[in-house]
């Protein structure tokens, strides 16, 4: 019975140690949704409840802040309209009538989370705020935010249908942080605007404690409260080449819930570049051998253990165009496996030397040779 009950157990251990481990850092937060992806794979780190649609407040003006950059229109004066004033909440006290950069009203809504920035932003680069919401859910279904509808450029609780997920807020910063000018704005601790009525400055200091005072890794984000959606934060670290964004929602303890996913994921994981742009070595097939490249790199968070289970397979076109016709166009995909599960697939392009070019180099060549008495005399 004994040695019964031991090959049971052995059993046992080996079918849990045979069971794939899921990416999950090893933290628990107060929020009652949250994620942690890599910015550069977008690989989930960590999830709780990440897809429950959920009041988000006013991360909401990451979108807002985006599409104001996008529109090209930042070095515009916008006039604030009497609607944007009496914006309900946070405010930077824009005034009736003022004339304003857009780029400087952009700063406003992501350091001091104006609302009345958000509306006239709204109203400035949409015509209307509803042109403006409109263009809001066009982006998000572009950009696969599945469980997100906006109904307003700045997350107030005044429509029951404006809500998001942790993990679609993930989306969206992920793309937002593509942006330089975004990713400037978000980082940016204090900023200065000129205020036309007065003889100073505006001057707003970005509520992220996170960036100001609290963690040394955090480069920006978005902070956000509502009496119905709670404390909601997106915000984002950088410790060498390893980017990382958090999403929580309702989450009582916002700024350690952010801390405790960054420290456990910069401990756990290292970025691993598993693909390397350019040419592609170790291509035996003397059709593309020396003559197959990546046209970017592919990297990709790995824990140690994880680092022996990712393996690369090269799938080539059996083609029979000649070298001229195959020039510059996909000659297959190099797909990339961790522990058997594909995590990308990465387009190979094939490039033949160009004929032309090498007999135009080579009679250049035949004749500098010739002169110099190359070949009479070795």
């Amino acid at each position: 019975m004994k040695r019964i009950w031991i090959k049971l157990l052995l059993l046992a251990t080996l079918l849990i140690c045979s069971i794939p481990q899921t990416a999950q850092a090893t933290v628990s937060v107060s929020a009652r949704s949250a994620i942690l992806i890599e910015q550069e794979s977008g690989r989930v780190l960590y999830e709780k409840e990440a897809h429950r649609v959920s009041r988000i407040a006013s991360i909401t003006k990451i979108m807002t802040a985006i599409l104001a950059i996008e529109s090209g229109k930042l070095d515009e004066k916008v006039k604030v309209s009497e609607k944007a004033v009496r914006a309900e909440g946070s405010s930077i006290y824009l005034k009736p009538g003022e004339k304003i950069r857009l780029e400087d009203l952009v700063y406003g809504l992501m350091l001091r989370s104006g609302n009345d920035a958000a509306v006239a932003i709204a109203e400035h680069v949409g015509g209307s705020l509803d042109g403006f919401v409109y263009m809001m859910n066009e982006k998000a279904q572009q950009i696969g935010m599945e469980n997100t509808h906006f109904a307003n450029p700045h997350g107030l609780d005044d429509h029951e249908d404006h809500v998001s997920t942790a993990y679609d807020m993930a989306i969206l910063t992920r793309y937002a942080m593509e942006n330089e000018v975004y990713k400037e704005i978000s980082g940016t601790k204090i900023h200065r605007a000129p205020n036309p009525t007065e003889t100073w400055d505006r001057v707003w200091k970005n509520k992220n404690r996170l960036l100001t005072e609290k963690y040394k890794y955090s480069t920006g984000g978005k902070t956000g409260y509502t009496k119905r959606a709670k404390r909601t934060l997106v915000s984002t670290a950088q410790k060498d080449d390893f980017g990382l964004i958090a999403v929580t929602l309702n989450a009582p303890d916002d700024w350690n819930d952010h801390i405790q996913m960054f420290e456990a994921a910069f401990s756990e994981y290292d970025v691993a570049e598993i693909l390397s742009k350019g040419k592609v070595k170790g291509i035996k097939d003397s059709h593309y051998k020396n003559k197959v490249y990546l046209d970017h790199s592919f990297v990709y968070p790995l824990t140690s253990e994880e680092e022996d289970q990712v393996r690369v397979e090269y799938k080539l076109k059996k083609s029979a165009l000649n070298q001229e016709e195959m020039r510059d166009s996909i000659a297959g995909r190099a797909n990339v496996y961790l522990d058997d599960q594909q995590i990308a697939s990465l387009p190979v392009y094939f490039k033949a030397e160009k004929e032309e070019e090498k007999s135009f180099f080579d009679f250049f060549k035949n004749i500098f040779t010739s002169i110099a008495g190359v070949n009479e005399h070795g």
